[in-house]
């Protein structure tokens, strides 16, 4: 049995050639940053995700909200005729005719 064998390392590889040992190291800084830059396009497509959702949530409530004050709208403008229309009523009732008031006044200064 021989306990000494062992499976050769890519870094046993870059140590044995100088030369290759460069290549490697350059390799593995490119991969790293490839890696790191993907991560990085990765988090920010998930940001642009979340601000898009939060953005057509924010959309929908607006048009709730909107829809709400437009009914709201339409309810305070009845509610303003039908005050108005009240109050022309009153006004009415309790008020005397100018024809009256000055055939009575007339009548009882004489």
């Amino acid at each position: 049995m021989c306990n000494n064998i062992s499976i050769p390392t890519p870094l046993y590889f870059a140590l044995r050639c100088p030369s290759k040992g460069k290549n490697v190291r350059v390799h593995c800084f490119k991969r790293r940053r490839r890696l790191t830059r993907e991560a990085r396009g990765k988090g920010m497509v998930g940001e642009r995700r979340r601000v898009e959702i939060k953005n057509l949530k924010l959309y929908k409530e607006n048009q709730s909200i909107m829809r709400a004050n437009e009914r709201l709208r339409k309810k305070a403008l009845l509610l303003h005729q039908e005050n108005q229309e009240l109050l022309f009523q009153l006004q009415n009732k309790y008020s005397v005719p100018q024809t009256d008031f000055a055939h009575t006044h007339s009548h009882s200064s004489i």
